[in-house]
């Protein structure tokens, strides 16, 4: 009677240990890949289309493994974009703090979800089909509570363990990790206009969410790699489903072409640097840091005098000047003015990108524009600028 007893509680199955680890992996891995291709890269940003099969299938394994709201999530990350490390970005750790968005980011997005303007303005889109207003969204909890059950007739008592943790999967490493550490923790390729990090350079535990910097600074890529050592496993997932006919994809992050025969500015020029803007950017940033070596100990002094320490003044100096305080901005510049180079250096980039934000200018003003700031920057005298300069009239 006990023999018989345990063999129906055991479940169907019966493994060792290690085929249990491995069965969390893929449970937790099929969900990751989910998020990252359904909900991130195809619902919010629209960088693919998917064929109804994998859709569907997406849409119900996120409801049994997680609970999420297609037209929630979008939302809530569309307005995550638009108001990026503001008082009116849903997670972020710059203005929350890190512990915050690490510890309660699925409380974040269901404190987001609740508000109706977020809905109603960032969540156009989503699918609203009879599945949606009746099962998915209506029935939100349902999902995760038949998931239990199959794990445990599947698995037995352990199954209530697997289950546990599919459930905090997604709230650790997507809304934690990624909206935390994402923002606050690795290296940039791109000088994005945000705290945006890429965690490590192979995307594959995350589904490639872990190449963070590279997203923000094309958002609409459905490829999420950008340097040859970087890898992305959604975007494997991704051509294999295009190869299958299940998908398409829309758009991935242009790549940068050099004419070494130019030497004027023209509209390819243009809209080359505009659509590598956080590029330019970030080479840019490498003038700035070799002009700053060879002045730092002058600038040390003047600092001083002024109250601040030499790390701060250079994250100033590499700092988007708009990502500054009104105080900290009027103490750099009376810094600066005490060298010539770096000064110079500084200024000129904060034109440069001020071409790219006219929005009013005709197309043959902002070449003109363009033109202007090259002839000027190889006229300047300082050799970083002059090459810097070459290098951006070879934009094609």
């Amino acid at each position: 009677m006990i023999s018989e007893f345990l063999n129906l509680i055991s479940g169907v199955v019966d493994m060792p240990w290690w085929g249990y680890i491995i069965v969390i992996l893929g449970y937790t891995h099929i969900t990751i890949a989910c998020i990252t291709i359904y909900l991130h890269r195809h619902s919010a940003h629209r960088a693919l289309e998917l064929h109804a099969i994998p859709s569907h299938f997406f849409r119900f394994w996120l409801w049994m493994t997680s609970g999420m709201v297609t037209k929630e999530w979008t939302a809530i990350h569309r307005k995550h974009h638009a108001k990026c490390e503001s008082v009116d970005d849903p997670h972020s750790p710059v203005v929350l703090g890190i512990w915050k968005v690490l510890l309660e980011g699925s409380e974040l997005y269901r404190k987001e979800a609740k508000n109706e303007e977020t809905m109603k303005r960032y969540g156009y889109g989503t699918p609203d089909d009879w599945m949606e207003r009746n099962v998915y969204s209506k029935h939100s909890a349902l999902g995760v509570t038949f998931m239990m059950i199959i794990n445990i007739l599947l698995f037995g008592p352990i199954g209530i363990t697997i289950w546990a943790i599919q459930m905090i999967w997604s709230p650790v490493m997507a809304a934690g990790i990624i909206n935390g550490v994402g923002h606050y923790l690795g290296y940039r390729n791109f000088q994005a206009e945000d705290a945006s990090r890429n965690i490590v350079p192979w995307g594959i535990l995350i589904g490639g969410e872990e190449l963070h910097n590279n997203h923000h600074a094309f958002a609409t890529s459905a490829k999420l790699s950008n340097k040859w050592y970087e890898f992305d496993i959604g975007w494997v997932y991704i051509r294999t489903l295009e190869m299958m006919g299940l998908a398409k994809v829309k758009k991935i992050a242009p790549k940068l072409r050099l004419n070494k025969e130019k030497t004027q500015c023209d509209l390819d020029t243009l809209q080359a640097v505009i659509s590598h803007r956080y590029e330019v950017l970030t080479k840019y940033s490498k003038s700035l840091k070799k002009t700053f070596a060879t002045e730092v100990e002058h600038l040390k002094e003047v600092a001083v005098k002024h109250g601040i320490d030499n790390p701060t003044l250079k994250r100033w100096v590499l700092a988007d000047s708009r990502t500054l305080q009104e105080h900290e901005r009027e103490t750099l510049n009376q810094v600066l003015s005490s060298t010539k180079d770096l000064d110079k250096v500084y200024t000129m980039r904060e034109e440069l990108s001020s071409i790219w934000l006219r929005s009013t200018a005709s197309k043959d003003e902002l070449v003109k524009q363009l033109e202007d700031w090259c002839k000027r920057a190889e006229e300047s005298g300082i050799d970083v600028l002059k090459s810097f300069s070459q290098r951006l009239r070879c934009y094609a």
